[in-house]
């Protein structure tokens, strides 16, 4: 059977496994999310009166949800890697944890991850200002942090400062690389994070932004990295089985930011980089709406969005949840779509 085919087989194989078990893993996490009341808190604001007024029935819900989807893909990653050492033969082959291509990713899902779910914590005790754990400044400076271990990484390690632009060619850019890792790192993971609001939003969203970047790494043959990809949208499909709206528990950090700052990293890895804000287009927007309100409310002392990010926009003049949601999906996935596109012409005719 021709290698590619196998390969394409494996992925999706992957994908299946891997949401067979978030899936059968689910009543458990729950339960236990239940069982230590690892339960959201909505509390009043004087800043934010209307998100508050409109996710007050919220409360109270499970979230750190995400745990289903890092734990199941770096699970999986580890079980393979040791059924491999002991049994070979078919673990092998389902094997994905590659020096190469998956090493860094893993990392950097897992240790987002750790900060994600520390900062969650930290909301359902109450601690942090105004009881809601990290200040989106002490955010930044942990995307900033983990994005400059990973810059020098590539950089001095991987001798990587070479950009892709799409239609035009690789351009060599010297040291630049750093701050430009740096910044699409945590432009990813702020953008997520800011677009996890709604049931289901950022898991479907975080769903089309992986399937394009699978494709990407299996055109590119960096087989290792779509199997990787593919179990992390497995996870993520079992997670919106629960998560679409009314959502039995939230993502929460340890799953926007583990996904955020994942999708950067893989993005990174395939040299795709700037085809990002077609991936991951709804969450460009979202920061961007923050970035602008509080850019107006600062210089103007005026108010562009009833509130930000702009879902909770549509939601204060009277879009349903689920509307807003489904909405947002079709134009993540015309743009992942788009970005697709440009993605072959630059790969088979560039």
């Amino acid at each position: 059977m021709d290698f590619q085919i196998l390969q394409l087989i494996r992925v999706l194989g992957i994908s299946v496994i891997s949401f067979l078990t978030a899936f059968g893993l689910t009543p458990l996490v729950f339960k236990l999310l239940n069982k230590y009341k690892f339960n959201k808190q909505i509390r009043a604001s004087i800043d934010a009166p209307i998100y508050s007024q409109l996710h007050q029935k919220k409360a109270g819900t499970p979230t750190g949800g995400g745990i289903i989807i890092w734990g199941t893909v770096i699970g999986l990653a580890l079980i393979f890697l040791l059924f491999s050492l002991v049994f070979n033969h078919i673990f092998s082959y389902l094997d994905f944890i590659n020096r190469a291509q998956t090493y860094l990713p893993l990392a950097a899902m897992f240790i987002a991850a750790g900060f994600g779910l520390f900062d969650d914590i930290l909301g359902i005790m109450g601690i942090g200002p105004k009881g809601g754990g990290l200040a989106v400044r002490n955010k930044i400076l942990v995307y900033l942090v983990l994005s400059l271990l990973g810059a020098l990484w590539f950089y001095f390690r991987l001798d990587w400062n070479t950009i892709n632009i799409p239609l035009v060619g690789n351009v060599i850019i010297g040291w630049w690389y750093i701050p430009f890792f740096m910044f699409i790192i945590t432009a990813s993971a702020f953008s997520l994070n800011e677009t996890d609001g709604l049931d289901g939003l950022a898991g479907g969203v975080s769903l089309l932004a992986f399937a394009a970047l699978t494709v990407v790494a299996f055109i590119l043959g960096r087989y290792h990295l779509a199997a990787f990809s593919g179990a992390t949208i497995g996870a993520l499909l079992a997670f919106l089985w629960f998560n679409v709206h009314p959502a039995k528990f939230f993502m929460g950090d340890t799953g926007s930011m583990a996904l955020g700052i994942t999708l950067g990293t893989v993005a990174l890895l395939t040299n795709t980089a700037l085809l990002l804000p077609f991936f991951l287009f709804i969450p460009v927007i979202e920061s961007l709406s923050v970035i602008i309100q509080m850019t107006s409310k600062k210089l103007f002392k005026k108010k562009v969005f009833i509130s930000t990010p702009i879902h909770h926009h549509f939601e204060a003049i009277g879009w349903k949840e689920s509307q807003i949601v489904m909405r947002f999906w079709i134009i993540s996935s015309i743009s992942t779509s788009l970005g697709l596109v440009i993605f072959f012409l630059n790969h088979f005719l560039g």
